[in-house]
């Protein structure tokens, strides 16, 4: 069921703006913990990601120092296309390039996503480098609304059914790019969803 919110909430970046949510989110469940995962096999990263013009600028930055931590040339990170799209920070975004059947980010020799632990390793907030679109999985959004991601809508996400809800899971990025009001919006509706 999609439900309206109160009012827009804006993204830290001034866009996307959510002014409605799916709230499947409040009852689908997934294996939230990735790093503890011994069965998926990072295929969540199978497809490549979308990445905000405004995002790419920020890897840029850090261009150097990431493509020796990848250890892949930068100019082989993306696939150079890009789509047009308000609801994106700079207005359009390319995709991360697919290698070897997973995004060119994933870990092949460990687990999860180079950009997030480059972060790590530095100290830095990942938010500031990782996709958008990736902080938020499982939920994305489109057209103002915030609703479950494609591999849940199909049941294609190998970690699916144990776990937390999908709106636990991403909660903490939801209030980094949107606020605290939005999340406290949101936990209204999911202990409405829960019958609370």
């Amino acid at each position: 069921m999609i439900t309206a919110l109160s009012r827009p909430f804006t993204s830290i970046e001034g866009v996307p703006v959510v002014t409605h949510v799916e709230t499947d989110i409040f009852v689908r469940t997934y294996f939230m913990h990735c790093m503890k995962c011994d069965f998926c096999h990072d295929s969540c990263c199978g497809y490549g990601a979308d990445v905000d013009a405004t995002n790419l600028k920020r890897l840029e930055i850090h261009a150097d120092a990431l493509e020796a931590y990848v250890g892949v040339p930068r100019q082989e990170w993306f696939t150079g296309a890009y789509s047009e799209d308000v609801e994106y920070p700079g207005s359009r975004y390319t995709r991360t390039r697919v290698v070897k059947g997973s995004c060119v980010f994933l870990n092949r020799q460990g687990r999860g996503c180079l950009i997030h632990r480059y972060c790590m390793d530095r100290d830095l907030d990942f938010h500031e480098l990782k996709p958008l679109v990736c902080s938020l999985f499982p939920l994305t959004f489109h057209e103002g609304q915030l609703f479950p991601s494609a591999e849940i809508l199909d049941d294609s996400l190998q970690c699916l059914g144990a776990g937390p809800t999908l709106y636990r899971g991403a909660r903490e990025d939801v209030r980094h790019y949107f606020g605290p009001e939005l999340v406290a919006e949101l936990d209204m509706l999911e202990a409405r969803a829960a019958g609370g």
